[in-house]
């Protein structure tokens, strides 16, 4: 497994359950300094059309607790090359259900022209945070 330096991923990290931890675990395992945008909930509702259960607030101080977690920073949009531009990530990680996506392979062959990876993780299928609305709402 190579050992990246700076490595960077983004989340809503509402309801924060298990699938949010493993992938936080993994990526702390691939680099020495791990940055995480947390989706505000200005950005959740624009693209998903629904308010976070947690407030934003919230959900950054919960994320900053987890040890695997160096640095949190406000994710205001879905662009990822700024997000490169700003920060210069080697490693960049992200759930494998956007894996094939066309906008994260645009995102991949720009970061590979600049000496940085994407590491796809497995998606946890069997929790999320729109399960656990769900189970609530029931």
């Amino acid at each position: 497994m190579r050992k990246y330096k700076l490595g960077y991923t983004t989340g809503v990290f509402d309801m924060f359950h298990i699938g949010h931890l493993s992938i936080l675990r993994q990526a702390k395992q691939y680099c020495d300094y791990l940055i995480v945008g947390v989706s505000t909930d200005e950005l959740v509702q624009e693209y998903k059309h629904k308010t976070p259960i947690i407030p934003f607030a919230n959900r950054c101080e919960i994320v900053k607790a987890i040890r695997y977690v160096d640095e949190v920073v406000p994710q205001i949009n879905r662009d990822k090359i700024a997000a490169f531009n700003k920060y210069k990530f080697d490693v960049m990680f992200v759930g494998d259900d956007w894996q094939g996506n066309a906008l994260f392979n645009e995102v991949e062959t720009y970061l590979k022209s600049h000496n940085s990876d994407v590491i796809y993780f497995q998606y946890t299928p069997d929790i999320s945070s729109t399960m656990l609305r769900e189970k609530i709402s029931k």
